[in-house]
């Protein structure tokens, strides 16, 4: 893996990585059966970009068994902190549980999922007093619908993948200004990472996802995320984790925008000392 000629950013977090271990069984019926990807393979993908602190978010792929999520968080120590699936009628004793092993959210996967938006408020409320918080991928055309909801959370809010336009809008598009609205609390964070789920235009700008990651790192650059989406799950060839982090800096053009997105954003939302 070539390494980046970028600068690096002491205590730069990557926010979204699925860790996939073939000792772990997979929910019955999954769409889409993983490579092998442990942490070995992904500490690789940190040494070549100079990544320090990672967020492990559950795959849907696992279902409710968090167990290859502790168990890479364990492998990662201090610099990693993880998202569980979590069932709504899961005991206060398993949020406790995944507590100690450095889980600090929840995730809400909205397309496709297996939970429902009439359990996302009460999850929330449990989330606010476990200290944790709700990671929610949803399609981004849907904001309006629920941008109430979303703006009344008690808890902290995180976004996946730029808000998730299945179909790339403009920045002035009712549903992208939703999502400004959202934004706008202070409690909610959006990743900018994986433009090639949803891009029309394809690689290797993928310009029109980049509109809406570049207007939002100008806008909120207080309220992004960077994240690196690895092993990027489903997609064939496999895109350049350079050629995306060089992508990110094309978005945040400003030494301070990236130490922010990079550095502070994440050391505060996750906790990291």
């Amino acid at each position: 893996m070539d390494s980046t000629h970028h600068t690096t950013y002491p205590g730069a977090c990557d926010c979204h990585v699925h860790i996939y271990e073939d000792k772990y069984p997979l929910i019955p019926n999954v769409s889409w059966v993983p490579r092998h990807s442990p942490v070995s393979s992904y500490r690789e993908v940190q040494k070549a970009l100079g990544l320090q602190r990672t967020i492990i978010v559950q795959p849907t792929g696992y279902g409710y068994d968090n167990s290859c999520m502790l168990d890479a968080l364990a492998q990662l120590g201090d610099d990693a902190r993880g998202i569980g699936l979590l069932a709504p009628d899961a005991p206060d004793s398993e949020i406790a549980r995944l507590h100690k092993g450095g889980v600090r959210g929840v995730r809400y996967m909205m397309i496709d999922g297996v939970l429902t938006w009439e359990s996302l408020e009460p999850m929330a409320a449990r989330m606010a007093d476990a200290g944790w918080m709700v990671n929610l991928q949803l399609d981004g055309r849907d904001f309006p619908a629920h941008e109430e909801v979303l703006k009344r959370l008690p808890c902290p809010l995180v976004l996946d993948h730029n808000g998730k336009f299945l179909e790339p809008v403009t920045p002035d598009h009712p549903s992208f200004q939703s999502l400004l609205r959202i934004l706008d609390t202070g409690r909610v964070w959006i990743k900018l990472s994986a433009p090639y789920e949803t891009s029309k235009a394809g690689a290797p700008r993928y310009d029109d996802v980049s509109l809406i990651a570049r207007t939002l790192a100008e806008k909120f650059p207080e309220r992004c995320l960077w994240a690196s989406n690895w092993p990027h799950p489903g997609r064939e060839p496999i895109p350049s984790i350079v050629d995306l982090y060089g992508l990110f800096f094309s978005w945040a053009s400003s030494d301070a925008t990236r130490q922010k997105i990079l550095v502070s954003n994440p050391a505060e939302l996750y906790n990291f000392d």
